[in-house]
């Protein structure tokens, strides 16, 4: 390697490490290789390690450098090396660069020339960006993707990789003059099965470390707090978190009261148990399809025996349904009424205005809906469980990704 790249790739990982420290510590998981020209045209990962074309570094400022490495060690940390699947390469690649990228320039790095990034994707993932590339296959994404091997057959005869295309095309156009003379370390071979097993684990415990690094050093940036928060909670099925929530919210203890002494002296537990008063409320603005009601409801029916719990059923747009509440016991079955209404805007406000009129606080109250609507401005005082259905968040109370 040239000592004045040497020098410009430590300069960029310091700056990284000082100023976006959740990024630099995952750069520095990366060891730097300076690649062999004929085949890396800019710069590429294998999950493993950094390669370079020391031509193309040479030609960025010191903030285009950053943006490079951050880059590379993003693709590793989300693991795109073992989210492809069926997924064709050359889409996929340029679907993982547009999502990397729209985070990286939030967090206000600077953009190599050839970076790929509209807005419209800007907090979407690799899976949700693909099958909106429909007509993009003439795009080249700014690196190579050297984890994954070539597709054997394409979805059509013009779908294929952009490495293949540069090789028939001679390049992109933004890759560095090939020097033939210079030497380099040759094309790693793509990861097999296990190795990439191995290292999407060892990946997400880095990012996870890293993460608690720039969270204590209280430099998390907004745009990757939302993507850790998404990729670090704990990835249970919908129906096992309510479960839990519904039965954390059971009020049946052990009672130790000292009997009567006719009974003797002996202080022995007796299982008490209340009814739970739960409230259940459906988002009725027309986001919500009536099978997925259903769906929930059924859940919801299937705990509440378990749990003994009453349930209150509200519908709400942006005002209650005017033929509520509906009251279920523990013995009845809970399901959606047939004269239910709805179809408007979505407020929800109402439900939390209705319990303060009636001076009920339960014990549990849970929303489900896509989250789109006006909020109250204060957290009532008992516990939300709001079922999300959608990316939309929620400004207080336990949220619930429905999937």
């Amino acid at each position: 390697m040239k000592p004045e790249i040497e020098t410009k790739l430590s300069a960029a990982r310091t700056r990284l490490i000082l100023d976006k420290p959740f990024l630099g510590a995952l750069v520095l998981r990366l060891p730097l290789v300076a690649a062999d020209p004929k085949w890396c045209k800019t710069s590429g990962t294998d999950a493993r390690s950094f390669y370079f074309n020391e031509q193309y570094i040479e030609s960025l400022s010191l903030e285009q450098t950053q943006f490079v490495l951050a880059h590379e060690a993003l693709h590793c940390a989300l693991s795109h090396f073992a989210r492809r699947q069926h997924r064709v390469k050359h889409r996929w690649d340029l679907a993982c660069d547009f999502a990397i990228n729209g985070i990286l320039i939030r967090e206000g790095l600077t953009p190599t020339p050839d970076a790929l990034y509209l807005d419209q994707f800007d907090g979407m993932t690799a899976e949700e960006i693909y099958p909106m590339l429909d007509d993009m296959e003439d795009q080249e994404p700014m690196d190579q993707h050297l984890y994954d091997e070539e597709d054997r057959s394409d979805e059509s005869p013009d779908a294929g990789s952009g490495q293949r295309r540069e090789q028939e095309s001679g390049g992109t156009g933004n890759e560095a003059e090939i020097d033939p003379n210079a030497g380099g370390a040759p094309q790693p071979p793509p990861l097999e099965g296990d190795e990439k097993d191995q290292l999407s684990v060892q990946w997400q415990q880095r990012l996870a470390g890293a993460a608690q690094q720039a969270i204590q050093a209280g430099k998390m940036g907004g745009a990757l707090a939302r993507m850790l928060e998404h990729l670090l909670q704990p990835q249970l099925p919908w129906r096992m978190l309510l479960a839990r929530y519904m039965s954390a919210n059971a009020r049946t203890d052990y009672n130790y009261t000292r009997p009567s002494r006719r009974e003797g002296e002996a202080i022995l537990p007796s299982l008490r148990s209340h009814q739970i008063d739960i409230v259940v409320v459906l988002d009725t603005s027309g986001s919500i399809g009536t099978a997925e009601m259903d769906e929930f409801l059924s859940e919801i029916d299937a705990i509440k025996g378990q749990v003994n719990a009453r349930i209150t059923l509200h519908a709400c747009d942006h005002e209650l349904a005017a033929n509520g509440p509906w009251e279920f016991e523990t013995w009845e079955t809970f399901t959606l009424p047939e004269d239910i209404t709805g179809g408007g805007g979505t407020r929800f406000t109402p439900v939390f205005d209705w319990l303060d009129r009636e001076g009920r606080r339960p014990d549990l109250l849970v929303y489900f809906t896509d989250a789109e609507g006006e909020f109250p401005d204060r957290e009532p005082a008992f516990p939300v469980i709001w079922l999300v259905k959608g990316k939309a968040r929620v400004p207080w109370g336990q949220r619930i990704q429905l999937n």
